[in-house]
């Protein structure tokens, strides 16, 4: 290097370094008021989570998740696996009919110029006649033409709906919260609605009560009065000793010890996984979550109106096809809690 382009690069670093003095990044504190101390960034606003409507907090902690009675199948699919589960929150009952309604009604307002009510109709609006196609020689008749429509059934948990769509409903939700939050409070963004994990939902569903076989924890089925603690199918043929032969409204039984109502029966419901018969021994153990966005079938959990108690089972595991619409099939959110993980911050 000549003795010019020596002395021009060390007159360039010369005025960069004063430049930089000057912005208070070397040397003194540069008209900041930390004294020269590392306090972080200043203009960083205080946060804490809001508990989102309908929502309850489900704390941190850890788990044997899998089988907790026979495996009566013999299916080999659900081995018990200690798992830690982080805060989340969810919501209380299953996703109803009305609130369903606030989406799609917003979707007619605000999409139907881009994507036309045919197709939001088609991909969005519950498929009614799941009522007459998901059972032959059936009289759904009634139930197509009310069960969505009808205010009677406003508290009855929506059905009809595909994982695809549930997913979309999800991404709604968060949208709809944050720009009131940002637009009309100024507040930060909440982190965004979604389908629980399966690990999630399991622990969920078991209110805190490790190794429990149903959300109320004990082995049996009816209380110590004779009554059905959940919405099944009792025995061949008998749908209605659980007082309900279709559906019953949310919050018709008992919430688990996390205050979840309808964890097990009513509507099963939509998983985030993809579903793997060997998922146990593939995934993590903590915050596991299986994905494949290869593999159509999806989990659902927690059995419904139309089947035996052994699809009620906190361990029983099974799936539907990711564009499938069904009348027991239905969806709640979760969303994660964004701070300390301690278990105790609720």
């Amino acid at each position: 290097m000549n003795s010019v382009l020596k002395l021009k690069t060390l007159f360039s670093l010369g005025l960069i370094t004063i430049a930089l003095q000057s912005c208070g990044l070397f040397g003194g504190g540069g008209g900041f008021d930390d004294q020269g101390e590392l306090i972080g960034a200043d203009g960083r606003e205080g946060w804490s989570m809001d508990v989102p409507f309908g929502m309850v907090p489900i704390p941190a902690g850890t788990f044997h998740m899998g089988q907790a009675d026979e495996d009566v199948a013999r299916s080999q699919i659900n081995m018990n696996k200690q798992v830690t589960i982080g805060s989340f929150y969810m919501d209380d009952s299953e996703i109803t009919n009305n609130e369903y309604r606030q989406f799609t009604n917003h979707l007619l307002e605000d999409s139907v110029s881009v994507l036309g009510e045919e197709e939001i109709m088609a991909k969005y609006y519950p498929d009614t006649t799941v009522w007459m196609k998901d059972f032959t020689h059936h009289y759904g008749d009634p139930l197509l033409e009310s069960y969505y429509f009808h205010p009677a059934y406003d508290d009855f948990p929506v059905v009809g709906v595909s994982w695809t769509a549930a997913q979309y409903f999800c991404d709604w939700r968060t949208n709809y919260l944050n720009v009131w939050r940002e637009e009309e409070q100024g507040l930060f963004r909440m982190p965004k609605f979604r389908l629980p994990s399966e690990a999630e939902w399991e622990y969920a569903a078991r209110g805190g009560r490790d190794m429990a076989k149903y959300p109320w924890g004990g082995p049996y089925l009816r209380n110590a009065k004779g009554c059905m603690l959940a919405n099944f199918k009792p025995g061949r043929g008998n749908y209605y000793d659980d007082g309900y032969a279709y559906t019953s409204p949310v919050y018709s039984f008992f919430s688990n010890d996390y205050g979840l109502y309808e964890m097990s029966g009513n509507v099963s419901e939509w998983c985030q996984d993809a579903y793997n018969p060997a998922a146990s021994a593939l995934v993590w153990d903590m915050n596991p979550t299986y994905n494949d966005d290869n593999e159509p079938r999806k989990v659902v959990r927690g059995g419904s109106w139309k089947d035996i108690a052994y699809y009620l089972e906190l361990g029983t595991r099974d799936f539907e096809y990711q564009d499938s619409t069904r009348s027991y099939i239905g969806f709640r959110c979760a969303m994660t809690y964004l701070g300390r993980s301690t278990g105790t911050e609720f």
